[in-house]
């Protein structure tokens, strides 16, 4: 199965990320999953340069592609009036052939609940933004993702904090550094059914 997947968290109302993504490593995706917190940079963050949540919301929607958003902390039922796609709360599930994809936020969920629902749902990858910090890690057959941000980055200091986003192709997992178009994690390859 031929399969690129854009994976994205956290654009919390930057424009300017979004279009990097769109440019660069979402150019040929066949689908978007959007881990949540699209608009709104809330309370606890800084204003991006890029800063533009209706603009956003109209790159959104303008994707050449189907766009499946998980509801994040900083999202509210308000966004919804913006954004055409759903804003499933409070998970997305994705089935791409035999491919099981959840994404979450991430929020309020412990690594033992995530665990728990991987196993449960006999998930191939579970994928949870929130923190802003990228991660790619296997446990057990499930490939755990956070794709970072590509408007207000993180690190959990054993690395430098780069505007991120990821995906998900029939070689594997990966995370990009979307402003070098490098990869910085990855690929994980994705687990056998």
């Amino acid at each position: 199965m031929a399969l690129k997947v854009g994976v994205v968290s956290d654009t919390h109302g930057d424009l300017d990320g979004w279009r990097r993504c769109m440019d660069t490593i979402f150019r040929d995706a066949e689908l978007i999953i959007h881990a949540g917190d699209l608009l709104y940079h809330g309370p606890k963050n800084p204003l991006v340069e890029g800063y533009g949540p209706p603009a956003l919301a109209e790159a959104i929607n303008a994707a050449p592609v189907p766009v499946v958003v998980a509801r994040g902390n900083c999202d509210s039922p308000v966004d919804q009036l913006v954004i055409d796609t759903p804003i499933q709360a409070p998970y997305a599930f994705v089935q791409l052939d035999d491919l099981r994809i959840l994404a979450h936020h991430g929020d309020g969920l412990s690594d033992e609940e995530m665990a728990r629902w991987a196993a449960s749902w006999n998930l191939d990858i579970f994928i949870a933004g929130h923190t802003h910090i990228r991660e790619l890690t296997r446990r057990d057959n499930t490939v755990f993702l956070n794709p970072g941000s590509p408007a207000i980055p993180k690190s959990d200091g054993s690395f430098e904090p780069v505007p991120t986003a990821a995906t998900i192709q029939s070689d594997g997992v990966r995370i990009w550094d979307i402003a070098a178009g490098t990869v910085v994690c990855g690929p994980e390859p994705l687990p056998t059914q």
